[in-house]
């Protein structure tokens, strides 16, 4: 069968089925490993946003040990538009009162700023959920700790390495920025994020990150009506070289922001260019947050070594394109703290490094490997000119395009297409970048001569 493009939130994306939402942890295997006596297997999970809570969850409610290191907790978070699809509420057990708006209408602005609306095709009871981290962080850190997990508000200055097979990794921390103190535990997961002390301990390699920023804004009432269930994306070369731009809703106030991997010393230029570009709908707003941090745009090239596994930001797991991080990032979590529970047979049994790539790594590449390849190679066809995004915007526009989109970002499974539709697209496709991309030239040799 054919692959079938897809976007995700207005961005074209790929997708590969995915099964339906499991259980924390599947049945116990008898495994070869060395016996436990006396004790449960210990874990650390390095991080308490979506990836590190889930992993956490999952590890406390399957008999493992389980330590959550937050540095920030309850109310720091990383910048982020919010968006996350409507399997995550369900999959995840997600409140609905967590949600901040429940976006029905997409727009997006081409580099000449024709406006594509997109979103025609969703049902009555669909929508993309727009929730602020903090919140969303917040909710599942206490769910993990309801669990069994045990919470240690510190920051994580060092991880020592064990010196024999089955010798314990040393964790060094300060609590609350005095005492420095020192934990040992059997397995470590690594959910730090973008700039992850985890990943450096254990020789992970680097990865190409982005730089995101963001203002939050609160508007004046009459101009936040405007943005009630409407979310907005910019792509050109004055917002973003290699992505776009957001206006994204919060409860009170909305979100606009820019990312950048090839230009990041420039990012306050391009957060400029958004802000001019949507000047006329928040004029009048005041500036009540600003945030920054970087984003990795690939996988790790090592993601499990010896009892520790990254996940997450610290894993590499936000997609090209769309940006989307919030549901891999917990996914990988669960999928994780499932596979220590399993091998370990509920805490009973020490783990090994083939353990985790067996349990953990091998069903997660299975799943979503080709996924990250997929949105790699579109963001470097879309985002590579201003020709090539006039392109990507009016492929949004049509209907075929945004079904496909919807159906598989809300519910991460591939939307049933037909051959015909898809080759029609694929012809279009190439019909309107060629036709941007010569315009472009033309234009260029007029102002040229």
């Amino acid at each position: 069968m054919a692959a079938k493009i897809q976007t995700s939130f207005g961005l074209p994306s790929f997708s590969i089925p995915t099964s339906k939402p499991k259980p924390y942890f599947k049945s116990f295997t008898v495994s070869a490993s060395k016996s436990i006596s006396g004790r449960k297997l210990r874990a650390a999970v390095i991080g308490g946003g979506p990836a590190g809570s889930s992993a956490a969850e999952a590890l406390a409610s399957g008999g493992v040990e389980t330590f959550l290191f937050e540095r920030n907790p309850p109310s720091v978070a990383k910048p982020c538009g919010g968006a996350i699809p409507l399997c995550m509420l369900e999959e995840f057990n997600i409140p609905h009162h967590l949600i901040d708006r429940q976006v029905t209408q997409m727009r997006i602005f081409s580099p000449s700023n024709i406006a594509v609306d997109f979103g025609k095709t969703l049902k009555p009871h669909e929508f993309i959920a727009m929730l602020r981290r903090e919140v969303l962080d917040s909710f599942l850190r206490s769910r993990a700790h309801s669990a069994g997990a045990t919470a240690i508000a510190g920051l994580v200055t060092g991880l020592d390495l064990p010196t024999t097979p089955a010798a314990p990794y040393t964790i060094h921390y300060t609590a609350n920025g005095s005492s420095r103190r020192s934990l040992a535990v059997d397995v470590v997961i690594g959910a730090d994020g973008a700039n992850s002390r985890v990943a450096r301990s254990i020789g992970a390699g680097d990865y190409a990150c982005a730089i995101a920023f963001q203002e939050r804004i609160k508007l004046p009432d009459e101009k936040m009506a405007h943005y009630a269930n409407l979310a907005e994306m910019y792509v050109g070369g004055d917002v973003s070289p290699d992505f776009y731009a957001w206006v994204f809703p919060k409860c009170d106030h909305v979100a606009v922001g820019t990312g950048t991997v090839r230009a990041k010393k420039d990012i306050k230029v391009y957060q400029r260019g958004i802000r001019e570009r949507v000047m006329p709908k928040i004029n009048g707003g005041k500036v009540i947050k600003v945030e920054a941090h970087p984003i990795p745009e690939h996988p790790r090239p090592v993601r499990v070594k010896g009892r520790v596994a990254l996940v997450g930001d610290a894993a590499g797991y936000v997609t090209k394109c769309s940006g989307e991080g919030i549901y891999f990032a917990a996914k990988s979590g669960r999928m994780c703290g499932n596979a220590v529970v399993k091998a370990s047979e509920g805490g009973e049994r020490m783990i090994d490094e083939s353990d985790l790539k067996r349990e953990y790594l091998k069903p997660w590449d299975a799943e979503y490997a080709m996924t990250f390849r997929f949105l790699d190679l579109l963001q470097r066809v879309f985002y590579g000119s201003n020709a090539c995004r006039e392109a990507l915007v009016e492929l949004c526009g049509d209907e075929y395009v945004q079904r496909m989109t919807f159906e598989s970002y809300l519910y991460k499974k591939l939307a049933s297409g037909t051959p015909w539709e898809d080759a029609k697209l694929l012809i279009n496709t190439i019909g309107t970048m060629e036709v941007k991309m010569n315009l472009n030239i033309k234009n260029h040799t007029k102002e040229k001569t």
